[in-house]
């Protein structure tokens, strides 16, 4: 599955991670210069939750910005009860 979130449609893009040196003339140096330019990814805070999406409970890829804007609804928790002992032979 890829790495896209459900509601926003945020996804992986690309950049450059730039590499400098030297010190800025504003400090009194002679400049900053560019030593390198590499290729980078950006990705997003993706994370996979339960929710709650036409009526029924299925589990999603959405971003933390989603979950925090409130876009996800969390289905209801459900409250287990343990079965009463029926007595059977084995647990005499």
């Amino acid at each position: 599955m890829s790495r896209v979130c459900y509601f926003l449609g945020k996804k992986t893009t690309a950049g450059n991670s730039i590499a400098r040196r030297g010190k800025a003339k504003y400090l009194g140096g002679v400049g900053v210069k560019t030593t390198g330019i590499t290729k980078r990814k950006f990705k997003p805070n993706i994370q996979k939750v339960r929710a709650v999406i036409d009526g029924r409970v299925c589990r999603i890829k959405v971003s933390a910005k989603a979950i925090k804007m409130g876009l996800v609804q969390k289905p209801l928790k459900r409250d287990y009860k343990k079965a009463a002992s029926t007595g059977s032979p084995q647990a005499e």
